[in-house]
C-alpha cells in the first residue's frame, strides 16, 4: 500500500442495517457488555467464535432478555456477515426443512459469529438509545456537531436524515464520542484494572482492531480505493504512528486511539456527499411539474459495493418505474414521496422508507432489509431477508421474508399480508441476492416493545382472505417469471378462484340474458360510466393516467444520467378480475 495521508471514517451498513431503530434494553448497556466482553474470553467455546447455544445462554441466562430477542440479535449481525447467494440459498433450505421447534434450535446451533465483532454489533445498538438531554436540546451536547457552525450541506443533511441510521454524521460522533468504550470491549482482560478499566500501557491485539474493521474503514491520499481499518495498517509508517510491536504482534493503545482520532473523518460516501455531489438518476417516464421538486440522487458511480445510495426525496404525484443497474445491490431511500407510485424492480441491498404518505412501492428483491418509519397509509410490495416497521399507521404491507416480520413501537392499524405479484425477472433476481421462497414468515410477526412495556398486539392485523386481491406489476419486461413465486397461502388461494368463479358467473349472466347490440351498447356505457365513477371517487384515475406512455422523447429531458434500463410502459386492457388488479391498482396485464 503507498505510503501517504490516511483517512479512516464509520462505514455505512453497520449503522444503517445493524442498529435497529428502538432503544435498546437496558442490559445491553455498557456495564452489562463489560461483564460479558470478560466472560466470553475466560468461557471455553465462546472465544474466538460464538454459537447461538453460548449466546442463548449468556443473553437469556445472565443478560435476561427473552429467547426470541436473544436471536433477533444474533440473526440481524448474521445480515452483515458477507455470505454469497448460494451460501445463503442453503441455509434457507436448511431452515425450511426443520419441522419441529427442535430441529429448528439444532440447525441454528451451526452459526458461529465473531466474538468481538458481535460484542461491538451489541453495543452499536446504543445508537437508538433515548437521552433526556438530546429530547431537550434537538442533539447531543457536547460533540463535534455542536462545536461547529452547519454547513449548507450539513443542514440540508439534517432535513433529508432525520434518523441517525442514515446520518453519517450521527455515525461520526458515535465514534468519536465512545471510541474508549469501543476499545475497552476489545481488550483481553489482562489488559484491563482490577476494577475492568483500561490502564495507560494497555496493549490492542490485532485480532481487536481486526474486529474493529467492522465499524471502520478508510483510504490512502484521499484514494477511490476503499480497505478494512486492519490493512490501512499494513503499511509501515502507520504502524509507527500507532505504536505497532512486530514481536508481542498488538499495538500501544494510548498511540492507536489517539492515531485513530485524528484520521477520523465523514464518510466521503455517505448521503451528505451523496446530496452534495451525487448524480441524478433518470427516468423514462416523469411529468416535470410532478417532480420539479423531487430529489433523487446517487453515488454508485464512485462509491465501492457496501456504500452504494440511492435517495428519492419528496416525489409527489408521480409514477415511477426502473430496472436498472443503477439501482442493483444499493442502499435505497425513499423519503417524504406523497401521493407517488413507485416500482423499483432491481435486486436491492436495503430499502428504507421514512416520512412518507399516500403511496404504493413495489420492490424487487432485497437482499438485507426493508425498513418502514414514520410512514401513512403507505402500500409495500417486497421480498426481502427482513421487514422492520416503526411508528407507521395504516400501512399495508405484503411480503415475503424468510425472517419474523419485526414491528418496532409505535405503530398503528397495520395490515400484513402474503406476497401476490411477480414480474418477468423476479426469480433471477431472487437468485441473484440469495433470497427463497421457503421459509416464509411473512404471517408471524415478533412485537418489540418499548423496555418495561408489554408490545401492543392491537397495532396489526393479518390481511383477511376476502379482502385479497393480486397485484399486477403494468410493465414489459424480459424474463421467465410468470406466477407469484412459491405461490399463495390456501386461504387466499381459494378466496381468488372463488372471486374469479364469480366473475365467471357475472359473464355468463350477460351471456344468457341475450342482449341485442343496442342494449349491449347501452349496457357496456353504463359499466364504463360506473367504472369512471369509481376511479375518480377513490382517486386511482392518476394511476392510470400516470402509467400512459410520455408523448414526447424522455432524454430530452434528462439532465443526469441517460434513461438506460428504464421498464417500458403498459398495455391497459381487461383483467380476469371483478376489479382492478387491487383496489387501487390499474386495470392492466403484462403484455
Amino acid at each position: 500500500m503507498d505510503k501517504g495521508t490516511v483517512s479512516v471514517w464509520p462505514r455505512l451498513e453497520p449503522f444503517l442495517l445493524g442498529a435497529l431503530q428502538v432503544a435498546p434494553p437496558s442490559k445491553l448497556g455498557l456495564h452489562y457488555l463489560r461483564k460479558m466482553a470478560t466472560y466470553v474470553r475466560t468461557k471455553e467455546g465462546c472465544f474466538p467464535t460464538l454459537g447461538w447455544h453460548m449466546w442463548r445462554h449468556i443473553a437469556c441466562g445472565k443478560l435476561q432478555l427473552p429467547e426470541e430477542v436473544a436471536w433477533l440479535y444474533f440473526e440481524t449481525f448474521d445480515l452483515l456477515v458477507p455470505h454469497t447467494p448460494e451460501e445463503r440459498l442453503e441455509w434457507a433450505e436448511v431452515l425450511s426443512q426443520s419441522s419441529t421447534p427442535r430441529e429448528l434450535d439444532r440447525q441454528r446451533s451451526r452459526l458461529c459469529v465473531d466474538t468481538l465483532q458481535f460484542l461491538l454489533f451489541l453495543y452499536l445498538q446504543q445508537l437508538n438509545r433515548v437521552s433526556l438531554r438530546t429530547s431537550l436540546i434537538g442533539e447531543e451536547w457536547p460533540s463535534p456537531r455542536s462545536r461547529s457552525p452547519s454547513t449548507s450541506s450539513e443542514r440540508e443533511t439534517k432535513t433529508t436524515c432525520q434518523n441517525k441510521n442514515w446520518d453519517d454524521q450521527a455515525h461520526l460522533t458515535f465514534i468519536q464520542t465512545h471510541l474508549s468504550e469501543i476499545l475497552e470491549l476489545l481488550l483481553d482482560p489482562g489488559q484491563l484494572s482490577s476494577s475492568g478499566q483500561m490502564v495507560r500501557d494497555s496493549q490492542l491485539s490485532v485480532e481487536a482492531v481486526q474486529a474493529l474493521s467492522l465499524l471502520l474503514e478508510g483510504s490512502v491520499s484521499h484514494g477511490r480505493t476503499v480497505h478494512p481499518l486492519h490493512r490501512l495498517l499494513n503499511c509501515g509508517p502507520v504502524q509507527a504512528q500507532v505504536g505497532y510491536s512486530k514481536l508481542s504482534r498488538s499495538f500501544s493503545l494510548q498511540q492507536f486511539q489517539s492515531w485513530l482520532r485524528q484520521a477520523l473523518t465523514l464518510n466521503p460516501f455517505g448521503i451528505s456527499a451523496c446530496l452534495r455531489s451525487g448524480k441524478k438518476l433518470a427516468w423514462a417516464q416523469q411529468v416535470e411539474g410532478a417532480m420539479k421538486r423531487a430529489r433523487i440522487a446517487r453515488n454508485t458511480h464512485v462509491a465501492p459495493l457496501g456504500s452504494r445510495v440511492v435517495l428519492m426525496s419528496q416525489v409527489y404525484k408521480q409514477t415511477l418505474a426502473k430496472d436498472s443497474d443503477k439501482l442493483a445491490r444499493t442502499n435505497l431511500k425513499l423519503h417524504r414521496c406523497n401521493e407517488a407510485f413507485i416500482y423499483l424492480l432491481s435486486p436491492l441491498r436495503s430499502v428504507s422508507l421514512d416520512k412518507c404518505r399516500n403511496s404504493t412501492v413495489v420492490l424487487g428483491p432485497v437482499e438485507t432489509i426493508v425498513h418502514v418509519q414514520s410512514c401513512e397509509n403507505v402500500r409495500v410490495v417486497c421480498v426481502t431477508g427482513r421487514l422492520a416497521v416503526g411508528a407507521s399507521s395504516h400501512c399495508t404491507i405484503h411480503v415475503l421474508t424468510p425472517m419474523r416480520p419485526l414491528l418496532l413501537p409505535g405503530n398503528t392499524a397495520l395490515t400484513l399480508g402474503p406476497y401476490h405479484t411477480h414480474y418477468p425477472s423476479l426469480e433471477d433476481h431472487m437468485a441473484a441476492v440469495g433470497l427463497a421462497v421457503v421459509p416464509n414468515a411473512w404471517d408471524q410477526p415478533l412485537l418489540f416493545g418499548a423496555e418495561g412495556s408489554a408490545p401492543d398486539t392491537s397495532c396489526y392485523r393479518l390481511l383477511p382472505p376476502t379482502e385479497f386481491c393480486p397485484l399486477v406489476v403494468p410493465f414489459k419486461m424480459e424474463g421467465d417469471t410468470c406466477e407469484i413465486p412459491g405461490g399463495l397461502p390456501p386461504a387466499y388461494q381459494k378466496a381468488l378462484e372463488c372471486r374469479e368463479q364469480r366473475v365467471q358467473e357475472w359473464q355468463r349472466t350477460v351471456k344468457d340474458a341475450h342482449l341485442n347490440k343496442e342494449e349491449r351498447r347501452q349496457f357496456q356505457a353504463l359499466v364504463e360510466q360506473k367504472f369512471h365513477e369509481w376511479l375518480l371517487e377513490t382517486g386511482k384515475r392518476q394511476e392510470l393516467d400516470s402509467l400512459l406512455p410520455p408523448t414526447h422523447t424522455p432524454a430530452s429531458n434528462h439532465t443526469g444520467d441517460h434513461a438506460d434500463g428504464n421498464v417500458t410502459g403498459p398495455v391497459l386492457r381487461p383483467t380476469n378480475h371483478d376489479a382492478p388488479a387491487q383496489a387501487g391498482e390499474p386495470a392492466t396485464t403484462v403484455c
